[in-house]
């Protein structure tokens, strides 16, 4: 039966995706939702971008728009390197593009200018990369930027009292929006939690890949999961975001 496959936070970790494909072992029909912030940490960021070019053709594909896939952008369109995004895993993004070409870097501005802000499919799921703010939904957000830096949704599902029934007034609106939501952005190791993590109807998929974590693969409706071996493992030498 054809799958839908959630894909957590990569950080330019090409090898442990590369591994984690194997070990979901796509299938005919099977699509993938990928949440974002491919880029900033490991050293195979512009690696990991034509990858994904290439893995489009095969499989069908949404890509969310994550923040550090925005500094991206912006440099990529001829602005400065941003001094916070550089401090952030962008220095690893800005040496894995010196041996790319003015095409190659053309093709993946395009690539990143048809990522989604969010994405709901037709069983009312949201994906989307951090959260939104808006009780009306994200369609209606007043600012741009929550979608990929907002992290109130998610604190929101974490807090909410499980006690408290949907038909109570002080329950969430923006949690009654949707069946379920599908977030990155967050890594679940700030929880000491190396696997994805479920609060109310908010299923969060970052498990830490761009720090001493893993990526995660969720199969959204049975709840399987996958995942690669730590990413640093695989990167031996590098420190990806990690401070120490």
């Amino acid at each position: 039966m054809a799958r839908t496959i959630v894909i957590g936070d990569i950080h330019g970790g090409l090898k442990a995706l590369r591994q984690l494909l194997e070990r979901v072992g796509p299938g005919e029909g099977d699509r993938f939702v990928f949440l974002g912030d491919y880029v900033d940490g490991w050293s195979q960021s512009a690696q990991v971008i034509e990858f994904l070019i290439g893995f489009e053709r095969s499989y069908p594909c949404v890509f969310i728009k994550g923040n550090h896939d925005t500094w991206c952008i912006g440099w990529l369109s001829g602005e400065a390197p941003n001094p916070v995004w550089v401090a952030n895993g962008g220095m690893a993004t800005l040496t894995s593009y010196e041996t790319t070409t003015i095409e190659q870097r053309q093709r993946h501005l395009l690539f990143f200018s048809r990522m989604k802000n969010y994405y709901i499919d037709d069983e009312k799921r949201l994906f989307i990369h951090a959260g939104f703010s808006s009780m009306h939904g994200p369609e209606n957000e007043h600012y741009s930027s929550n979608y990929s830096w907002d992290r109130t949704l998610w604190e929101l599902a974490l807090a909410l009292n499980p006690k408290l029934g949907k038909d109570n007034i002080f329950y969430p609106k923006r949690l009654l929006l949707f069946k379920e939501i599908f977030i990155g952005h967050t890594p679940t190791t700030n929880y000491g939690q190396g696997t994805p993590m479920n609060a109310n109807t908010v299923w969060n998929v970052d498990t830490g890949a761009a720090f001493r974590g893993s990526i995660t693969a969720l199969d959204i409706k049975s709840k399987k999961f996958w995942q690669s071996d730590p990413v640093y493992t695989l990167y031996p030498g590098e420190k990806g975001r990690n401070r120490d």
